[in-house]
């Protein structure tokens, strides 16, 4: 059985892989934004472990961590936390810019760069689950594809530094998927928002177990899914 550390586990694709990992009977870690949202987590899942680190200041992840029990061993990083703010870049500010990247991008890079020994010392994996939009940019979307493209090169940076020490680094960009997250988007765009439409976050989950679960002889390095209704 394996350990792993998740962002994002409370709603859509990190709830979803959580879920999965949970009824395996994984050990899981779970990253919780504050102290109320962890009570929930430990509610939605009984047998996690709750942590507790605010993506939206990534500044203060090592002091958070340090003050908190971590696994031994890790191995699978998984990071499925994010934020989206669109707009036309002529009128998105500059926080809109910053809380982006902020969550989407250098909280990630820095919760690597905190946990990477425990995910060297389990020879892990580490999955970014990245977006379309990491892979190209359409109008309105310029700060969160920016992001995106930002995780994208996080992640084939990573992984050339630490294919030596035995670490896997996969990226997965899902299509739009049926999540809160999702539907906050479609609020955005002022669309009319059908989840059916959508990709279910459990088939995301299993593109991303797919990759996890994969024999040590081989590595899923990009893995894209796409809505197929």
């Amino acid at each position: 059985m394996g350990t792993h550390l998740i962002t994002g586990a409370g709603s859509g694709i990190g709830a979803a892989v959580a879920r999965r990992l949970a009824e395996r009977g994984e050990e899981l870690w779970l990253l919780a934004r504050s102290a109320p949202r962890a009570k929930e987590l430990a509610a939605q899942f009984p047998t996690a472990h709750v942590i507790v680190g605010d993506l939206a200041t990534p500044e203060k992840l090592s002091f958070a961590l340090g003050q908190q029990s971590l696994p031994d061993r890790i191995d699978s990083l998984q990071h499925i936390a994010g934020v989206i703010e669109l707009g036309a870049v002529g009128e998105l500010p500059a926080k809109a810019w910053q809380r982006q990247l902020a969550a989407n991008l250098v909280a990630p890079a820095e919760l690597t760069r905190l946990l990477l020994p425990l995910v060297r010392l389990a020879k892990g994996h580490v999955v970014f689950v990245n977006s379309g939009a990491g892979l190209n940019a359409h109008a309105n979307w310029s700060a969160y594809a920016a992001s995106k493209h930002g995780l994208k090169a996080l992640a084939d940076s990573l992984r050339a530094e630490e294919h030596a020490n035995g670490v896997r680094v996969t990226s997965v960009y899902p299509g739009r998927t049926a999540t809160p997250m999702q539907e906050s988007t479609h609020q955005q765009e002022g669309k009319a928002y059908d989840p059916a439409r959508w990709i279910d976050p459990e088939s995301v989950a299993t593109a991303i177990l797919t990759a996890v679960d994969l024999p040590r002889d081989a590595e899923i390095n990009d893995v894209s899914v796409r809505p197929g209704r």
